[in-house]
């Protein structure tokens, strides 16, 4: 009698019905994490902004001259709104105090827009230089 070794035909096809269905399960939660990860570097985006105007309301208040419209954050002069010490939406203003946002690109005005630097619409984060209030927008992420 003749020993044989290796697979069987069947047992091919088994393992390969099973590798489909692994595959089929597994490359859709694979492409979901891509909106994730815009998600995760939004919201880090923002916290960023957010640390960076409250320590912009600390330096202006510690100045203690209210009707200021600078202050001096680690030696980058940064462009605030007088009365509150938010900086004001320009290059001058929370670009200076922010300094890098590496991956995003700024649209600067009264509500600054950051946005991925390839644009994706509604999937942004935005800094309001009256209230110093940021927000993110995911919708389109």
């Amino acid at each position: 009698m003749k020993k044989s070794s290796g697979f069987t035909l069947i047992e091919l096809i088994i393992v390969i019905i099973i590798i489909g269905i692994l595959a089929g399960i597994a490359i859709p939660r694979f492409i979901s994490q891509t909106t994730n990860a815009r998600i995760a570097a939004l919201n880090g985006m923002a916290s960023s902004l957010n640390s960076t105007v409250l320590l912009a309301v600390s330096q202006y208040t510690a100045q203690g001259v209210p009707t200021s419209t600078s202050i001096s954050m680690t030696g980058q002069t940064v462009t605030v709104n007088a009365g509150t010490g938010y900086p004001v939406g320009s290059a001058a203003g929370i670009g200076s105090a922010m300094r890098q946002a590496n991956g995003f690109t700024p649209t600067y005005g009264s509500t600054t827009t950051y946005n991925f630097a390839t644009t994706i619409t509604n999937c942004n984060v935005t800094y309001a230089e009256t209230t110093g209030t940021v927000a993110v927008t995911t919708s389109g992420c």
